[in-house]
């Protein structure tokens, strides 16, 4: 087995791998064996056709597809490893020479890592970021804890108001005529929520149990479903019930049930502190994303167009497992959203983009400045993902495999030179 590489401008490369003969003879033997069964050839019994009748038969060329195929599958991948070119998409092979007794040689054509002309990535100005935690956001925080705590209650002695949830029945009406998808009973909507369109749950506010009632919207003209989008329609409406809630008393009873303190003013201080760091870490996260901002826009980078269908494919495929995860396939959210595999390829290639500049310009920048890793703080990280998938460290390392251990490492590195980046740059 031999490659050779071949450099190409734009950051691209051709790759041109030799297989021995002798390896393309076992691998046409291989082809023969998985597929003689699929062969009928009179005064042969199903899959007792010998390969050279069958060759004579259908042509020499026969099983060069399936031999071929086996062979780029098999040393493509092994081949790369040894190859000291950074491939950043996927292959466009091509068959250069095939046949019987001959070497089989195909050909690869790839994108590789692009440089980084780095623009001065130090003391880079920036719009200031707000770390105060003032008074409203602690009361903020603790009104949360409150209403996670609140119980519910049926209210049957006044009407509907903004905060309480409903229970209504529905059917919708465009041009008097009832529209699927547009009905539902016993359906829980809580008001304020802005969960339906235009002025809905805003008329429903004043209702009392029982009653009976029209709602007029108009759909937006953006509206997912395009015979429904910018018209007017009328709901049919029934009240049937509802339901408050009641906020537990901010006291010293309520401090010591949510917290470890016993009083209103400690749980407010440890509130503030717990806040406080919060916002550290999202300001410090801000200030990193506003210098890459600035980065991208000033460092120098020729990405080649398959490294970017790479990473648009990449991130079609992480939605794609999310969508799984919701138990909907791709096809079906297609359908719903009426878009195509294409269309969505396209809405993703700026986010692709930026992600690839981002990529490189940190990695860059850990390189510029000969950023090292400690063991100790490897295995920190490690711990730290072992916890979240809930795993023991060393359980963890063994079902992760080296290449995930070594994509850890370099997170670690590229972390290191996000905080450097943030820590030098100058707030305005």
């Amino acid at each position: 087995m031999s490659i050779t590489a071949e450099k190409l401008d734009g950051n691209m490369a051709n790759l041109t791998i030799t297989v021995p003969a002798a390896e393309f003879d076992k691998a046409m033997i291989e082809a023969y064996k998985k597929s003689k069964s699929k062969f009928s050839v009179p005064g042969f019994r199903k899959g007792k056709v010998p390969m050279n009748y069958i060759e004579k038969v259908y042509g020499e060329a026969v099983f060069y597809e399936e031999a071929a195929n086996e062979l780029i599958n098999k040393y493509y991948p092994e081949e790369i490893e040894n190859c000291e070119l950074d491939i950043v998409s996927n292959p466009e092979i091509e068959v250069a020479e095939i046949g019987k007794g001959k070497d089989f040689v195909f050909t690869a054509k790839v994108a590789t890592k692009p440089p980084v002309k780095l623009a001065e990535y130090k003391g880079v100005e920036i719009e200031k970021v707000n770390v105060e935690v003032t008074d409203a956001d602690v009361d903020a925080e603790i009104e949360k804890t409150r209403k996670e705590n609140a119980r519910k209650v049926e209210v049957t002695d006044r009407a509907a108001e903004n905060g309480d949830e409903v229970n209504i029945n529905f059917e919708g009406f465009v041009d008097g005529v009832a529209f699927e998808g547009g009905k539902g009973e016993d359906y829980k909507l809580v008001l304020g929520s802005h969960s339906f369109i235009d002025t809905f749950e805003d008329q429903i506010v004043g209702k009392n149990i029982g009653d009976e009632f029209d709602v007029n919207v108009t759909f937006p003209e953006e509206y997912q479903e395009a015979s429904l989008a910018g018209k007017p329609a009328v709901f049919k409406c029934k009240l049937n019930g509802i339901t408050a809630e009641i906020l537990p008393e901010l006291d010293d009873d309520f401090a010591s049930d949510v917290s470890e303190f016993e009083t209103v003013a400690e749980y407010k201080e440890d509130v503030k502190k717990t806040l406080e760091v919060k916002k550290k870490d999202a300001a410090e996260k801000e200030k990193q994303s506003k210098v890459l901002e600035k980065l991208i826009e000033t460092c120098e980078i020729d990405i080649p167009e398959p490294m970017i269908a790479y990473n648009q494919e990449k991130m079609l495929s992480d939605f794609e497992q999310r969508l799984a995860y919701q138990g909907l396939k791709l096809e079906q959210y297609l359908s719903i959203t009426k878009q195509s595999r294409e269309d969505m390829l396209e809405q993703v290639k700026p986010e692709a983009i930026k992600r690839i500049k981002t990529s490189l310009i940190v990695e860059a920048i850990a390189n510029a400045e000969n950023i090292e890793v400690s063991d100790e703080e490897v295995d920190k990280e490690i711990e730290k993902t072992a916890s979240m998938y809930q795993l023991d460290v060393e359980k963890f390392k063994e079902l992760a495999g080296e290449k995930e251990l070594d994509a850890i490492k370099m997170d670690v590195k590229m972390n290191k030179a996000l905080k450097l980046i943030a820590d030098e740059s100058k707030e305005v």
